[in-house]
């Protein structure tokens, strides 16, 4: 009796048991980022977007806006962290980002200098593909940094703005 259950029952539980709340929650990679996507099912560029970032992990962030200006970086503002060059006009149409030390690598987290990440929960305008160049101060967590002209007037504070690294195979 013992060694026929023994076959029938699983070793390991797949299913979770107790969902994350509160700040292990905000914490957390969301629990739905492990879907696939068929790349059939649509056509088009958002599609293969889609089917690239289906199996990378999703956080939630906070997403907000700097210029290459002194006040806001360090003495050196047309030079990232990854030593890339801000050209002279600049732009949020050339999509560089910073992100905070707990995602990066360097630090423990999972992205790296050079990697795509699609973001999405700023605006239907600036959502889309970004690059990682650059690194925020070391009293942020869990934040983005959009890469903006001052010209441009951008005053972003979102909360609650979903990253996810775009996986090339």
């Amino acid at each position: 009796m013992l060694a026929s259950s023994a076959f029938t029952t699983p070793l390991f539980n797949h299913e979770l048991t107790a969902k994350a709340t509160g700040m292990a929650a905000f914490f957390s990679p969301a629990a739905d980022a492990r879907r696939v996507i068929s790349p059939r099912a649509k056509k088009g560029p958002a599609a293969r977007i889609k089917s690239l970032v289906a199996r990378s992990l999703t956080y939630t962030v906070t997403a907000t806006a700097y210029q290459a200006v002194p006040s806001q970086t360090d003495d050196e503002p047309f030079v990232t962290a990854d030593n890339s060059r801000i050209k002279p006009h600049y732009g949020s149409h050339i999509r560089w980002m910073a992100l905070s030390r707990d995602l990066l690598e360097h630090w423990g987290g999972k992205f790296k200098y050079g990697d795509k990440v699609q973001v999405r929960g700023i605006s239907s305008e600036l959502d889309g593909v970004y690059t990682v160049h650059d690194t925020m101060n070391k009293r942020h967590r869990h934040c983005m940094d959009i890469l903006t002209h001052p010209s441009e007037k951008y005053d972003i504070f979102t909360k609650g703005v979903k990253i996810q690294k775009v996986a090339f195979q």
